[in-house]
């Protein structure tokens, strides 16, 4: 059973720095297609933040771009750093995980809070 657990959430004034980790387990390496982060925040629509494929390409929001990084620290922990926050970014963070075989994995999340 494939699982996800995320780590790094809390509450950070605007302008603010965070770091969001997420680990897998019950899973074979080799069967990840890519992990990254969606978002989701309250009567919103589940957003994506950002997603690493493993092999170092990358894909981020357009709101998020040049404020988030994410990293694959390993082949089954990928971190999310996310710096210069803003109110609007406000969201619980989901970590996700597509395996090769297509099915996508989804973690518990993690809130985060920028105050403004």
């Amino acid at each position: 059973q494939v699982r996800l657990r995320e780590s790094g959430g809390g509450l950070v004034q605007a302008g603010g720095s965070l770091r969001l980790a997420c680990v897998a387990s019950g899973v074979i390496s080799s069967n990840i297609d890519f992990m990254g982060w969606y978002r989701q925040a309250p009567g919103k629509e589940r957003e994506l933040v950002a997603l690493h494929n493993g092999g170092g390409i990358t894909t981020y929001a357009d709101s998020v771009k040049g404020r988030f990084t994410i990293f694959r620290d390993s082949t089954k922990k990928v971190s999310l750093q996310m710096n210069s926050l803003k109110s609007e970014d406000t969201a619980i963070y989901i970590c996700t995980l597509r395996r090769g075989t297509g099915e996508d994995h989804w973690g518990q999340g993690t809130q985060v809070t920028v105050s403004s």
